[in-house]
């Protein structure tokens, strides 16, 4: 049994196109520099947090994603990019949601006194 290497156009996915540059990319839109802005700060708070400031790290975290929210909220969907996954009132709702849930969380918990 032998396989066509290369399938016809009609069949399967297209094979990328030769002359198409590797290289990375820039954002195309506004909303997707605003959703790099808000992965390298939640990136940011991940680091802090497993540097062993936790409360640092989770209001960076929650400060970037309220950041997130306002974003969306301004940006309209033909420039939201990667920052408008579902409808606005939805993307808004869920990122104040976490952001103020764990800003919440960082001031709430008390700290360990030694014993």
């Amino acid at each position: 049994m032998t396989v066509d290497p290369v399938p016809h156009p009609d069949e399967g996915r297209p094979y990328p196109d030769p002359e198409h540059s590797l290289a990375p990319r820039r954002p195309r839109t506004i909303g997707g520099v605003a959703f790099l802005a808000v992965l390298g700060t939640a990136g940011l708070g991940l680091g802090l947090v497993a540097a062993g400031s936790w409360r640092t790290g989770l209001s960076v975290i929650g400060f970037g994603l309220i950041g997130g929210a306002l974003a969306r909220f301004v940006i309209p969907r033909e420039h939201a990019g990667m920052l408008g996954i579902r409808r606005k009132f939805v993307d808004v709702t869920t990122l104040l949601v976490l952001g103020c849930g764990l800003l919440v969380l960082a001031a709430v918990i008390p700290d360990r006194t030694p014993v």
